[in-house]
């Protein structure tokens, strides 16, 4: 017993560190150029298999950080420890021009745990959002090819999130959560231009850095009627006030180089309080799941952000309401299985969403994706590892945005042990 423990820990652990050999970027697209980059999807392993379902899910085996109110359901003597990892490979294109990129990185760490019968507690860190992206073009001077100029934009950083949630049941049916998050993490941009050939035109680079923290709210609850003795329904809903100004500051670098000295110079400008801005939406999102036997779930959600109200970097128009529509099951064949087939938990999905982005005063893409998973329990604890797969296309709204096309590879492993009983000594 003791060697599985440590044999789980030690899966968990190398996962996490995996994308630090790996790589930390999460991402190729040129769409993270936009704003605070693409914004992390925020469910465990187990909800990304299952079309990202989450708001009425509730699982006493497994954390769901998406709504704290889900915390109340945790076990009486369990303590939950569950980290995930993602790899992806993307191919992008705008009809003439191809190009493929491979990323990992790390997706969430939390745990969860009950204080009380009645109180559950959670913690862990999240990505907020991902920028990292590398694009550039040929500026060609037909009099002179040799002073042709290549520019290169680039991006990289993102924010972060550390959570930290109690739930509540005030009544039987009913529970109630908050979570409270601390948010952190900076973003650059950086454009640069050089030449092929000693000119007078000198290569130059200019850096966009925004640092920003801030705390975030997330309340959420959850209602579950039982039907019958093998029928029930839950309702979930979770609210986030708008957080419209972020702790932020900013700053633009600007770099010149002269290619017939090797004398390089640079300037730093402090962006004011009035430029330097970014803020966290209003967001609402609400859900319905089905469980029939503890065998099969059936779920749905639905999420809207107003991101319309948002100000970036003193642009009040910088981005469109997001949506998100969900759909999800899992089946278990047999809850009481002595036969290890019999225990796996078989997940599908899919979704459709409207992304924040704004490029040229319309919406950027449409993104949509399926999905598709299972739980394999690990011999002789109460500890699983989780593996899902995802297709997502991000549709450009116009024929010269790039349309990308992913195959996500995420892992899961959720570490459940019995911490709080007593022994009995004979």
């Amino acid at each position: 017993m003791i060697y599985s423990k440590y044999t789980t820990l030690t899966i968990l652990l190398s996962l996490l560190f995996s994308t630090t050999i790996v790589g930390q970027n999460f991402t190729n697209s040129p769409y993270t150029r936009y704003g605070l980059g693409e914004l992390d999807a925020q469910t465990s392993v187990k909800s990304r298999a299952m079309g990202g379902v989450s708001y009425a899910i509730r699982d006493n085996m497994q954390v769901n950080f998406t709504n704290p109110a889900s915390y109340s359901c945790a076990d009486s003597l369990s303590f939950i420890f569950e980290g995930g990892v993602s790899f992806q490979n993307s191919n992008f294109s705008n009809g003439s021009i191809k190009k493929n990129a491979k990323n990992a990185s790390f997706d969430y760490i939390a745990m969860q745990f009950r204080l009380a019968p009645w109180l559950g507690f959670s913690a862990g860190v999240i990505p907020l959002s991902h920028v990292g992206y590398m694009m550039g073009k040929v500026i060609t001077n037909e009099q002179n090819p040799d002073n042709n100029a290549t520019v290169t934009y680039s991006g990289s950083g993102g924010l972060n999130q550390f959570y930290g949630g109690l739930s509540f049941r005030p009544i039987k049916s009913l529970s109630v959560g908050v979570n409270a998050s601390y948010l952190f993490g900076s973003v650059s941009h950086t454009m640069s231009e050089s030449f092929e050939s000693n000119t007078s035109a000198f290569p130059f680079s200019r850096e966009a850095a925004l640092k920003a923290k801030g705390m975030k709210f997330d309340i959420g609850a959850q209602y579950t009627q039982q039907i019958n003795k093998d029928n029930k329904l839950t309702l979930g809903v979770v609210f986030s006030p708008k957080h419209a100004e972020l702790n932020t500051t900013g700053t633009i670098v600007d770099v010149k180089g002269n290619t017939t000295t090797g004398i390089v110079s640079s300037s730093t400008t402090e962006l004011s309080k009035e430029e330097a801005t970014a803020g966290i939406p209003t967001s609402l999102g609400v859900g319905v799941a089905y469980e029939w036997k503890n065998k099969l779930t059936v779920a749905m959600d639905f999420m809207t952000q107003k991101w319309s109200d948002i100000t970036y970097m003193n642009n009040k128009e910088a981005f469109c309401d997001r949506t998100k529509i969900a759909f999800g099951a899992e089946y278990l064949p047999s809850p009481f299985a002595r036969n290890y087939l019999g225990a796996i938990k078989y997940r599908i999905g899919a979704y459709y969403s409207l992304p924040y982005y704004k490029i040229n005063n319309i919406r950027a893409a449409k993104e949509y994706g399926i999905t598709a998973g299972f739980s394999l329990p690990l011999p002789r604890t109460n500890s699983k590892i989780n593996i899902t797969g995802q297709y997502v296309c991000m549709k450009g709204a116009d024929k010269t945005f790039l349309d990308e096309r992913v195959l996500r590879l995420c892992i899961g492993v959720t570490y459940n042990d019995h911490w709080f009983f007593k022994r009995k000594v004979n």
